[in-house]
């Protein structure tokens, strides 16, 4: 079930589309050694940013088996600081992955939790999910404390697990489902 994108807004976030004008700023922090080390990536550079952007434009919320890509921008001045995706599960459309990225500058101030919760409710609300999951390597422990503050729980701790950068690495995998979410 997808859902037409606009925005969401809360306390301090606005959470709307990528557009071309976010380049810098998610070159900027999608490239940093700090956010690239928890992620199966080793670089994220202009093309990479352009084509991230040009991908969401036409893709909405709850499109089977894709990533929806949602910038995380200060309310007030709309200035990027990160990013949060929805992925819906292609076999199970009800079931929901969240991850996020944020601008290291704007770590350990609340901003990734805020948007994980806005995302968190538009999975339950509009698109209807029945279980949202998120997961993170076992080292990123302010990645856990998001998902834990976000109302998720842990559900595993898996032990080595990804092979990433030339080294096995355990995840832990967090989750929470409809009837667990608060209306």
């Amino acid at each position: 079930m997808s859902h037409r994108f606009v925005t969401l807004e809360t306390v301090r976030l606005r959470l709307r589309r990528l557009r071309d004008d976010d380049l810098d700023a998610l070159v900027g922090y999608r490239s940093d050694p700090a956010v690239l080390r928890y992620t199966p990536r080793s670089a994220f550079d202009a093309d990479d940013a352009r084509r991230l952007i040009a991908d969401m434009r036409d893709r909405e919320p709850g499109e089977v088996g894709t990533w929806f890509q949602i910038a995380v921008a200060e309310r007030g001045t709309d200035r990027l600081i990160g990013d949060v995706g929805l992925r819906t599960d292609a076999t199970q459309p009800r079931t929901f992955e969240v991850g996020y990225t944020l601008a290291p500058a704007h770590h350990g101030r609340g901003y990734a939790t805020e948007a994980v919760r806005a995302v968190l409710g538009l999975a339950f609300g509009e698109l209807g999910a029945h279980r949202v999951l998120g997961n993170c390597d076992a080292r990123n422990s302010a990645s856990a404390r998001v998902m834990e503050r976000a109302g998720m729980r842990r559900e595993a701790h898996h032990v080595e697990d990804w092979w990433s950068k030339g080294e096995w690495t355990s995840s832990f995998v967090y989750a929470v489902l409809a009837r667990e979410w608060p209306r």
